[in-house]
């Protein structure tokens, strides 16, 4: 049963990275970081915008993710405080 959990956990862990990195890709399109590039170096700043996606997309599947543990683990500090 276990291998299970695992194995459904780690599914919906890259699920969750794939769609926040999808939307931050979506959401820094709408910044004009081309101001702020040099002129014809535009596989760079491609680059840079999988780069950026990337870490803005980790950072918040990573918040939503512990978030969703911490949700899941607290029924088990109530059943300790029962206990006591």
């Amino acid at each position: 049963m276990i291998p299970s959990i695992v194995g459904s956990n780690s599914l919906m862990s890259i699920f969750i990275n794939l769609i926040c990195i999808a939307l931050s890709w979506w959401a820094l399109q709408a910044i004009r970081l081309d101001k702020l590039l040099k002129p014809n170096k535009i596989n760079q700043s491609r680059v840079l915008y999988i780069l950026l996606s990337i870490a803005l997309g980790s950072l918040v599947s990573n918040f939503l993710l512990d978030y969703l543990l911490w949700s899941r683990q607290l029924p088990l500090i109530l059943e300790i405080v029962v206990l006591v």
